[in-house]
């Protein structure tokens, strides 16, 4: 059982990425899935997640407007793509995924970004340059 993250990499500012979080072993229709974060010098923040249904999203406010999390259930695979970014978004990134039944759908959006995960991915870094 495994995730990986993948896509980071060196973007100006104003640039974008897409990255990607695939789920090795297991199917990510049984899972809510968070994107997280962290900077240099930072503790871990939470950047977006969404249901195993897909039917809802959450995003942190600094990335609210430019950052786009979605699934493709077919390749088992979560998104999210970044665009405007800034160099504070420089950080590596982590995706997350948590069994739906540990949480209530109400439960999990009201605290995805401090809510138990079961499964973490490796990061991939993500180099914003001004």
């Amino acid at each position: 059982v495994q995730l990986q993250a993948s896509g980071g990499g060196l973007a100006q500012s104003g640039g974008s990425l897409t990255l990607s979080c695939a789920a090795l072993g297991f199917s990510l229709d049984d899972y809510h899935i968070g994107w997280f974060r962290q900077a240099p010098g930072k503790e871990r923040e939470g950047v977006s997640c969404i249901s195993r249904s897909s039917g809802r999203s959450s995003y942190a406010d600094a990335v609210k407007g430019r950052f786009t999390i979605s699934k493709d259930s077919a390749k088992n695979t979560v998104y999210l793509q970044m665009s405007s970014l800034k160099p504070e978004d420089t950080a590596v990134y982590y995706c997350a995924a948590v069994r739906f039944r540990r949480y209530s759908i109400s439960d999990y959006y009201t605290r995805c970004f401090t809510n138990g995960y079961d499964y973490w991915g490796l990061g991939t870094l993500v180099t914003v340059s001004s």
